[in-house]
């Protein structure tokens, strides 16, 4: 009895807090891609790293593009990743297998999360901001760079995010961690589930 009254407050505690947390954050600004050069700069020393074509998919040869939202936060570090748009040159929007996307996204992710940034010096308040970064995925020369970049391009980020309301890349994962979490406290405290 202990327990399952202390997994329920544990439970309670973790979503009063997630709630609180979420509440008490401000509103980000939203900056188009190129947009963040008035009040942020690449940290020095750091370099744009560039996703590298997921292994998995190299042998399809597709020519591949992505929206890649992300929050520049504070101290310069990037989070808070999602895809907003993505295209492929064999089946455009539509994924041509499963996971094939995510492999992207992942990459992706994987590099812009080293971008590193340092505020101007003119500003004394750094505060976070979401835009986005147009990702190639080259596998041919059948297109140009700028031929791929355009079909994923996002010109008005915050019209964008307005129109469509696309999950970032962690949530799918964020929400099964949830339910196996909320089911084994279930099955810990022996209540059923709804």
């Amino acid at each position: 009895m202990l327990v399952r009254n202390s997994l329920r407050a544990l439970a309670a505690l973790s979503l009063l807090a997630a709630v609180s947390a979420n509440a008490a954050e401000p509103a980000t600004a939203i900056a188009n891609e190129g947009g963040i050069r008035d009040k942020w700069m690449l940290a020095e020393g750091a370099k744009l790293a560039a996703p590298g074509y997921p292994a998995e998919f190299a042998p399809d040869m597709r020519n591949v593009c992505m929206a890649l939202g992300y929050t520049i936060n504070a101290d310069g570090t990037t989070s808070n990743f999602q895809v907003l748009k993505q295209w492929n040159s064999a089946t455009e929007e539509k994924e041509p297998q499963p996971g094939f996307y995510e492999a992207f996204a992942k990459a992706g992710a994987a590099a812009v999360g080293q971008w590193k940034f340092s505020p101007r010096p003119e500003v004394t308040s750094p505060a976070p901001v979401f835009t986005v970064a147009t990702l190639n995925f080259q596998a041919t020369r059948d297109l140009t760079a700028a031929d791929l970049r355009a079909h994923c391009q996002i010109p008005d980020l915050a019209d964008h995010m307005a129109k469509t309301k696309k999950k970032n890349i962690n949530d799918h994962q964020i929400d099964n961690d949830n339910r196996s979490r909320d089911a084994a406290i279930r099955r810990a405290a022996g209540t059923p589930r709804n």
